[in-house]
């Protein structure tokens, strides 16, 4: 699958139509509102100014460096937005490769057609997920991936070995850490760039301090002074994430938000979906509301699970009050447009389905 003369690329540079191009253009003057995922709580909308969204760019150009950039990802997140604004600011070449549902063949013929050169592109887990297993069966495949300069992934957990298996392809791959609070990533591979610094708070959360930050909570002062604070003339963004930091690098545990109280005993569902995990358990962690014990663990999968085999793993790995006792099946999980599991729809489910 070599590489194909610019005259038969499928779209051509720079081909984002200008409804969706002039808005983002505009925002790296006068800023933008951008709505959070709300894959766990309400969706927030986030007021960022155009200096925070060269500054993101301008940081992650420090760190990678320039070139041309394939859009894959919606224009509705900040993940999809900052693309665009990567390419603007380094006045780079852009290709529009948005496709709804995401095929993996369709991504990697388009790749391969990339003329030669700098090129980036940035992905969700799932996307990189459904490349990496169509590479693993195909050379073809394996040498457009590895065309790319690197492949940004984030937005939500990455599956453990994921990285493995592409890195064993050749494929470079970095994990971003941020959000719409940070106008996207703001720590690659565990490590801030530009002049992003993190700290963890007392209480174990995840605060950063970055020239890329929000202005606000558009419409919400109250949670805007909660959560963006100043501390010795510095404002530092409050996270929902835990995290530890080990010699500077930062790991994500768990969120403020997947910590439920039951029976009076705190249960991290993040904890529960990491022991399902490194199981080989295909299932997502939830919970339901009870009388008597308050908040109670429960499971949704796609598949029927042995309750009770999964039971005692969590029971042996974490502890007994950690234990699901309601699992639900479904089709499939169901998923934000960013790709992320939808935790609110979870839990709707979960609520609505007797034990």
């Amino acid at each position: 699958m070599g590489r194909l003369p610019l005259a038969d690329l499928t779209v051509t540079l720079s081909d984002l139509p200008e409804h969706e191009l002039e808005p983002i253009r505009d925002a790296l003057t006068n800023g933008l509102t951008v709505e959070t995922s709300g894959s766990t709580a309400r969706p927030k909308r986030v007021r960022l100014s155009g200096s925070a969204l060269v500054a993101s760019a301008r940081a992650t150009a420090g760190e990678i460096g320039e070139g041309g950039w394939v859009l894959a990802l919606p224009l509705s997140y900040i993940a999809g937005i900052m693309v665009v604004v990567r390419s603007l600011v380094a006045e780079t070449p852009l290709v529009d490769a948005r496709r709804e549902p995401f095929d993996a063949r369709e991504f990697v013929r388009l790749a391969a057609s990339l003329p030669d050169g700098t090129w980036f592109t940035a992905l969700v887990p799932a996307q990189l997920i459904r490349l990496v297993d169509f590479a693993e069966g195909d050379a073809d495949a394996r040498d457009a991936l590895r065309s790319f300069s690197r492949i940004l992934v984030g937005g939500q957990a990455i599956p453990s070995g994921l990285i493995d298996r592409a890195t064993a392809m050749g494929i470079r791959v970095t994990k971003t850490y941020g959000s719409a609070e940070t106008a996207g990533g703001v720590v690659y591979d565990g490590r801030p760039i530009g002049d992003t610094r993190v700290r963890i708070a007392e209480d174990g959360r995840v605060i950063i301090a970055t020239s890329s930050l929000a202005d606000e909570y558009h419409g919400d002062i109250e949670l805007t002074a909660t959560s963006f604070r100043v501390d010795d003339g510095t404002r530092w963004w409050h996270t929902t994430d835990v995290g530890e930091l080990t010699d500077g690098e930062l790991a994500i545990v768990g969120r403020m938000d997947d910590i439920i109280i039951t029976g009076g005993i705190k249960v991290s569902l993040g904890d529960i979906d990491r022991v399902l995990e490194s199981a080989g358990v295909d299932a997502v962690a939830s919970w339901f509301a009870d009388e008597k014990w308050g908040q109670v663990p429960a499971l949704v999968s796609t598949s029927d699970l042995d309750r009770d085999v999964v039971r005692d793993l969590i029971e042996l790995k974490l502890s007994k009050a950690a234990r699901p006792y309601r699992f639900v099946t479904v089709p499939e999980l169901p998923t934000l447009s960013s790709g992320k599991i939808d935790r609110r729809g979870l839990q709707e489910l979960v609520a609505n389905v007797e034990s």
